[in-house]
């Protein structure tokens, strides 16, 4: 909480004048201006001489609903001006002098505006220099270098005598040499801890860190050891020993304030090898995924070229919110489209590179996909689409807990899942060994377990045999059903497949334009259920389709495996 907002408590709380205004209200940065009448009540010195920047403004939103039961509209946004003191807090007005002086201030609706606007405005940066002087000791830049061995096989044989001669000998020896590459990164300790993008230093020999020159920094390049790294986000801890402490900067929080979409952000770093160097920009969207687990990326506009990866994003308060990573871009130069790994992420990566030189993440052991709309009417008990649908469940700690392939996870340790997503996420943040409560939907019925997690780096993935080829037709018998032609599993496909006999159905053909094509469905696709049931032959295919029309249902849910992989399909029906 602000200074200014406490002492907007303790006033509260010594005035009942104030605990009708503030008592009942929301106190925040959020806005609801739209098309809401807005007026900027100034509290101020009871003097005529006061002035404005003496004090602080209150941003006051007619409500559908009056919260606080004052003279004046319902208040239910405080926003606490930016030069307010507490100096002209307490000097305020008191009492019947504070409503008239309060009303008198309402009835100048133009000067409230303009009031409301200067406030806005501070929130625009009129120089990023202050802040650049600041953390700029702690920005670092990176050298790599990398022995590449030389190019084997026949080489070309110069002949004796030819003018080329000498130069061959100079220049054509092939042997083992060093390539070097560039990147940044940032101290964020004392005593040299300093991150940095794995790609950066990954394959690298040695590392050198450049610092930014200047009083008490590390006048020569200083070799840093690799601490640990983490491929999944992309993240890697590095050290270096110096003579005194070195200056560093902190992790913000990139879910907090001066984080939102809209906010400025300042990126620093070692563009194109060109040394330490500014751009800054917005916040231009937040949570975006690029192909990773882990991922959660907040975009930018701030440049960010070659070079720059590893290298921090500030907020304006100076804390690092994220680490530039990666851009999106035609021709390999910035066009306003940057990414940087988010730092609630990156800090807890680093907490646990720190400890243990690597990551320890939880496990849960299920193979999952996403609720989609066209699976809510196949399904008993869904009313949304949301949650994390369970397609297998190997040996692990899920099985243990009594977990199903079918079951919908849609709680996780006391949080709300919306998708598979946001699951991994919080089970790779959650604690190795933790005992956590999962909510699940199964069969129509909401279902209590209780897992303990393993740890995600040492569970052996479970690889089904299944090569996807199609089978063999011989003389099995099969079906022409929802736009595909489906073949039992005969003993003489059992090896193609390297299934059981039994254990499924095999698509042998989809029908161009059917709704089998639509979804994805392939011939050699294996079908394992339908209906959430184990199906083993044509007529449990059929049954289950019959079974779903005198329910009423417009779609049935199929578990298909492809190369071992599964996942839930909703075909329709009609």
């Amino acid at each position: 909480m602000a200074p200014q907002t406490k002492n907007l408590h303790r006033m509260a709380a010594k005035d009942p004048f104030w605990q009708g205004v503030i008592g009942r209200c929301t106190l925040g940065v959020r806005s609801r201006m739209g098309d809401d009448p807005v007026f900027a009540v100034a509290l101020a010195r009871a003097t005529p001489t006061f002035k404005l920047k003496d004090c602080f403004t209150v941003n006051v939103f007619e409500a559908p609903t009056r919260r606080c039961p004052v003279k004046i509209p319902s208040i239910t946004h405080v926003r606490i001006h930016s030069v307010a003191t507490p100096q002209a807090i307490a000097a305020a007005p008191t009492n019947d002098a504070r409503q008239t002086w309060i009303a008198a201030l309402m009835v100048g609706l133009a000067l409230s505006l303009v009031t409301v606007v200067s406030a806005d405005a501070q929130n625009r940066p009129a120089t990023f220099a202050d802040l650049a002087e600041i953390v700029s000791p702690a920005v670092v830049n990176i050298t790599t270098s990398t022995v590449v061995a030389g190019r084997t096989g026949p080489q070309g044989v110069v002949p004796e005598g030819s003018p080329f001669e000498d130069f061959f000998q100079e220049f054509g020896e092939d042997g083992p040499r060093r390539s070097s590459a560039l990147g940044s990164g940032f101290v964020i300790s004392a005593d040299g801890y300093i991150v940095t993008n794995n790609h950066v230093i990954e394959g690298a020999d040695e590392i050198e860190i450049e610092f930014f020159p200047g009083d008490n920094q590390p006048s020569k390049l200083l070799p840093a050891v690799l601490v640990g790294t983490d491929p999944n986000t992309d993240i890697a801890l590095l050290k270096v020993e110096y003579d005194t402490p070195l200056s560093f900067v902190s992790f913000g929080d990139s879910n907090g304030p001066g984080s939102r979409v809209g906010d400025w952000v300042m990126a620093m770093g070692n563009p194109l090898g060109q040394g330490f160097s500014v751009s800054a920009g917005i916040i231009s969207a937040r949570n975006r995924s690029l192909q990773g687990t882990y991922d959660d990326y907040i975009q930018t506009d701030a440049a960010i070229n070659r070079g720059n990866s590893g290298g921090p994003l500030f907020n304006m308060n100076g804390d690092v919110i994220g680490v530039n990573t990666a851009i999106l871009s035609p021709n390999g130069g910035s066009i306003g489209i940057g990414f940087a790994m988010s730092s609630d992420v990156v800090s807890n990566v680093i907490d646990q590179l720190e400890e243990f030189g690597e990551t320890r993440r939880g496990w849960l052991g299920v193979r999952i996909q996403d609720v989609t709309a066209d699976m809510i009417d196949a399904i008993d008990g869904l009313q949304e689409a949301r949650g994390a649908m369970v397609t297998d469940v190997p040996a692990g700690p899920a099985e243990d807990a009594g977990m199903e392939s079918g079951d919908i996870i849609l709680q996780f340790d006391g949080i709300a899942i919306e998708d598979t997503r946001e699951l991994v996420q919080i089970v790779g943040n959650s604690p190795v060994g933790k005992e956590v409560p999962v909510e699940i939907l199964r069969g129509g019925e909401m279902v209590d377990l209780t897992v303990v997690l393993g740890r995600r780096e040492t569970a052996e993935a479970v690889a089904f045999p299944l090569d996807g080829d199609t089978p063999d037709e011989g003389t099995p018998n099969t079906s022409n059903m929802l736009g595909m032609t489906l073949s039992e599993i005969t003993p003489d496909m059992e090896e193609s497949l390297g299934v059981e006999a039994g254990s499924g159905l095999v698509i042998v053909e989809v029908e161009a334009d059917s709704g089998a094509e639509t979804k994805g469905l392939l011939a050699g696709d294996l079908i394992t259920e339908a209906g959430q049931q184990n199906i083993s032959s044509i007529a449990d295919f059929e049954a289950r389709v019959e079974d779903a029309q005198e329910a009423g249902r417009k779609s049935l849910l199929l578990l298909v495996r492809r190369d071992g992989a599964p996942r839930f399909v909703a075909i329709g029906l009609e």
